[in-house]
């Protein structure tokens, strides 16, 4: 009986990392209307403030505590919308390691509009009107602004029926 040869060292692709990470859409009203908090991730991409867990986190509070720590935004400068939660999936390379990240996202809004972002994840922020936010994130990254329409389709109906 013929023994399968292992493959090279070289020729073997690394395992994908998975990752479940948490974080928020955080909005304000202003009198433009709605804008949406993103923050511009060193040079490449807009994105929501997301972070992973630590042992024993509850989603929540990985959400929570990474806004503060990449915004400075404090859950109580928050109204934390309930009823929503969206998901974002992607996948992405660091060296030869493929990473796959699957994001829950909570929605929350902002009493200020004041944000200290962490330099050292973060190149900058913006506030953006919905149709800005969609245009600014482009097509590459489809998954954030399917979020973004869920966000805001969301807190439109639900301002219908407040209203």
């Amino acid at each position: 009986m013929l023994k399968p040869h292992p493959r090279p060292a070289a020729d073997r692709k690394p395992p994908v990392k998975r990752q479940f990470v948490a974080g928020f859409v955080i909005y304000r009203r202003t009198n433009e209307g709605i804008k949406y908090l993103l923050l511009y991730r060193r040079g490449q991409y807009w994105n929501f403030p997301k972070g992973h867990f630590y042992p024993g986190e509850r989603t929540i509070d990985v959400a929570l505590r990474e806004l503060e720590e990449e915004t400075g935004i404090r859950r109580s400068d928050l109204h934390i919308i309930p009823n929503f939660r969206a998901y974002e999936r992607f996948y992405f390379r660091i060296g030869n390691q493929g990473i796959y990240d699957r994001v829950a996202l909570f929605l929350a809004e902002s009493k200020s509009a004041v944000v200290r972002i962490s330099p050292r994840e973060h190149a900058g922020f913006a506030w953006f009107t919905y149709h800005d936010a969609m245009r600014t994130i482009g097509k590459k990254y489809e998954g954030v602004k399917r979020v973004i329409k869920q966000a805001n389709d969301f807190l439109v109906r639900r301002d219908r029926r407040h209203a």
